[in-house]
């Protein structure tokens, strides 16, 4: 395996901090041109770090960063307001001010890469705040790969159960987490599609950060969608569905992915798997759909 270099970053949003991590091959590419950037953006209960550079004891390919950085890739991610190293605010880190804080990441991302416009992945809530950020900064995203993503919400079991809590949300800003709460992601959609190991690998690091997090993702995806206007999303754009996930309806996300301007569009569904799809038994399946799109060749023609 090739030597795989790690950076911190720091940067500030008004008065908060946020964390910024980056790796990638230690090694100079030959040509000397920098690496293409992929910044991958978080979900709604653990942070940048945790979803996609998790190390589980005694097993391997956990790691999407480092698995695409092998790839040849500058490989990014962030904690958003109110997660993991992040600053822990009195807000409740909603989708809009996901999009601040991708602004304020993707600031470090040029400064350190000379880079504007980067392959940007979004996991669920972060598959939220990244269409919406390539909505807000259409210069900045010449790729978009949403996964786990919701337009509208109809009929999707997990929103509708969420939603029982719905006035929770409303009256506070952040919510409780616990291990079984960690555990039960795993297991919500189809027991059997990740190894029963991953939610407490996941609760160790996060509970070292605190028994909360912001529940403002939470409220937008059950009570404020959709906050995604698909006719406004230029770039090219894959959309990824696991078999069995339940907070979108494959009706949903076809109405979504037939108002995409850009054709160049793809809408894969990936059999064996749930919800969070960079953790599942069939990741590498993942894994080799991402790989295709982000080195998709150029077109000829244009």
């Amino acid at each position: 395996m090739p030597d795989i270099c790690s950076g911190e970053f720091w940067t500030k949003k008004g008065d908060v901090s946020l964390y910024v991590y980056r790796k990638q091959l230690c090694e100079p590419r030959r040509d000397g041109k920098p690496r293409p950037v992929f910044f991958l953006v978080h979900g709604s209960s653990f942070g940048g770090r945790t979803s996609f550079d998790l190390v589980v004891d005694g097993r391997n390919h956990y790691s999407m960063m480092d698995h695409f950085a092998e790839l040849g890739f500058d490989v990014w991610t962030m904690d958003h307001e109110g997660y993991s190293r992040s600053d822990r605010t009195a807000g409740n880190a909603d989708i809009k001010s996901g999009v601040e804080d991708l602004k304020c990441g993707m600031a470090v991302v040029e400064r350190e890469t000379g880079q504007k416009c980067v392959m940007m992945y979004g996991q669920s809530s972060g598959a939220l705040r990244a269409a919406a950020y390539a909505e807000a900064c259409p210069d900045r995203v010449k790729g978009l790969i949403l996964d786990a993503f919701v337009w509208t919400g109809k009929d999707a079991p997990t929103l509708i159960k969420r939603a029982e809590k719905l006035d929770e949300y409303r009256a506070h800003n952040t919510r409780p987490v616990d291990r079984a709460f960690y555990e039960s992601i795993f297991t919500r959609d189809k027991p059997g599609t990740s190894e029963p190991h991953i939610g407490k690998a996941i609760a160790d690091v996060e509970m070292q950060f605190g028994n909360t997090v912001p529940s403002g993702t939470y409220l937008d995806m059950c009570a404020n969608l959709p906050l995604v206007d698909p006719t406004k999303v230029q770039c090219p754009v894959l959309i990824v569905r696991g078999e069995h996930d339940g907070i979108a309806t494959e009706e949903d996300l076809i109405n979504f992915f037939r108002l995409l301007p850009n054709p160049d569009k793809q809408f894969v569904i990936i059999a064996g798997q749930a919800h969070s799809s960079t953790l599942g038994i069939n990741r590498h399946r993942f894994f080799h759909v991402l790989e295709s799109f982000i080195t998709f060749p150029a077109r000829l023609d244009v």
